[in-house]
């Protein structure tokens, strides 16, 4: 019998809104390595909340893992990589983020 490694099902939560450039950036890497290292993508527009708009008006894009911040503005999808294989090997992801 062949054994296959348990991969736990991390979140990728993902702060947004529309017409925004480096969002659709971000989106772009996300994708990318969700290819490589799957995890549920999680989109929010901030718009869609006010308390949400109120924390993140300036602040977007924004990327969570497992509730989390780990990249806000930028980030490329080896990085994001990384994280996801931090966390799954247990290690803290980055800085506090609680939405």
């Amino acid at each position: 019998m062949r054994r296959v490694p348990f991969r736990a099902v991390l979140t990728v939560t993902f702060y947004t809104k529309p017409n925004c450039p480096l969002c659709d950036d971000a989106l772009e890497q996300i994708e990318l390595a969700q290819r490589e290292e799957p995890f549920e993508l999680v989109e929010v527009n901030i718009l869609a909340d006010p308390d949400i708009y109120l924390q993140h008006r300036h602040n977007i894009p924004v990327v969570c893992l497992e509730g989390v911040e780990v990249f806000r503005y930028r980030l490329t999808a080896e990085e994001l990589i990384a994280r996801v294989r931090e966390r799954r090997r247990g290690r803290p992801a980055g800085l506090g983020c609680d939405y």
